[in-house]
C-alpha cells in the first residue's frame, strides 16, 4: 500500500517495498537535483521497520543551497512535483501524488540544518532502539484512532514524544561516536 488521502490517518504495518519505493525515487531525485542535493535520505516512519505508519514516504534531502530550489519550483513542478513551501522552518515541502492522494513528502532542507540531522537521527535511534519505537508506534497508532480525520491533531500530538526521543538520539548519537 502506498499513498494516502489527503488529511487522513491510516496506519499500515511495515511493508518492505516502502524501501524499495524510497530507494528507487530517492535515485530517481539524485538525476533530478543532481550536485544540488549533498544527501538524500529515506526517513519518517516509513524508513522504520518494526513500527507501523502512513503510507506516505518521507524523504530528506541535505540542500548544497536551498535557494536553487525556489529558483527551480516551476521546473520541479512540471516534472510532477507538489510544491507545498515552508511549512516547517529552514526546509521547503514538495509532495509527489496527486492534490488528493500524496504518497511522497520530500523535505528540502538548508545544509547540515538541524532538521537534516534530526531526521536522520531520529530514524536511526529507533531502528537501534527497540523500545523507543514501540512507545512511539503505541502513541501514533492510539493517536490515529481519536483522531483518523484530523491530521493536525495526528501530528501535534506526537509532538512532545518526538522531541523527547530526539534528546534521547541525540544522547544515543554522542555516545555512539
Amino acid at each position: 500500500m502506498l499513498g494516502l488521502k489527503r488529511g487522513i490517518v491510516e496506519l499500515y504495518p511495515h511493508e518492505a517495498d516502502w524501501e524499495t519505493n524510497a530507494a528507487r525515487t530517492i535515485a530517481e531525485l539524485r538525476e533530478v537535483f543532481g550536485a544540488n542535493a549533498l544527501d538524500i535520505q529515506h526517513v519518517g516512519s516509513t524508513s522504520i521497520r518494526s513500527i507501523c505508519a502512513k503510507p506516505i514516504i518521507d524523504i530528506a534531502v541535505n540542500a548544497r543551497s536551498i535557494d536553487w530550489f525556489c529558483e527551480q519550483k516551476d521546473a520541479l513542478i512540471a516534472r510532477g512535483m507538489l510544491y507545498r513551501g515552508e511549512d516547517v522552518h529552514n526546509e521547503i515541502l514538495f509532495m509527489l501524488g496527486t492534490e488528493e492522494i500524496r504518497t511522497h513528502h520530500i523535505h528540502i532542507c538548508r545544509p547540515d540544518s538541524e532538521e537534516w540531522r534530526n531526521y536522520v537521527r531520529f530514524r536511526d535511534y529507533l531502528n537501534a532502539n527497540r523500545e523507543a519505537a514501540k512507545e512511539y508506534e503505541a502513541l501514533k497508532l492510539s493517536l490515529a484512532r481519536e483522531h483518523s480525520s484530523e491530521r493536525e491533531a495526528y501530528t501535534l500530538g506526537k509532538a512532545a514524544l518526538i522531541a523527547r526521543l530526539l534528546t534521547e538520539a541525540k544522547e544515543w548519537e554522542k555516545k555512539a561516536q
